[in-house]
């Protein structure tokens, strides 16, 4: 069953992710990933998606839990991206496989233990 689009109600605007270093932050979510980081201010930076959705961090006291919400990203390149991820700090818990819905995906933490998905775009 296909849904049709989405044309009125709530959009997605921003979503807010805790870290103790913001600095590390960005230079995962920005430098590994290539989000676009538009500004910052103390303690805060605000990186965007290339579809428009906004990523704010606030340095602040974390609490990683697996049964939080996980950020899920489309990549090009998942390997890649997984190396570099790991490089600038993160961890990987989940190789890049293909899963049984058929996306190719990687689980990996960031530096605060937060779960972040992986997803090779076709």
């Amino acid at each position: 069953m296909t849904s049709a689009p989405v044309t009125s109600g709530p959009t997605l605007h921003r979503i807010v992710l805790s870290a103790a270093s913001l600095a590390a932050a960005v230079a995962l979510y920005g430098g590994v990933l290539g989000l676009c980081v538009e500004r910052r201010s103390d303690g805060f930076a605000w990186l965007r998606t290339a579809d428009g959705t906004e990523l704010m961090v606030h340095e602040r006291p974390t609490e990683s839990s697996d049964a939080a919400v996980a950020l899920t990203f489309a990549v090009t390149g998942l390997d890649a991206v997984v190396a570099d991820w790991v490089g600038a700090g993160g961890a990987v818990v989940d190789a890049p496989a293909v899963q049984p819905w058929g996306e190719r995906m990687s689980v990996v933490r960031d530096r605060d233990g937060h779960i972040v998905c992986l997803v090779e775009r076709p």
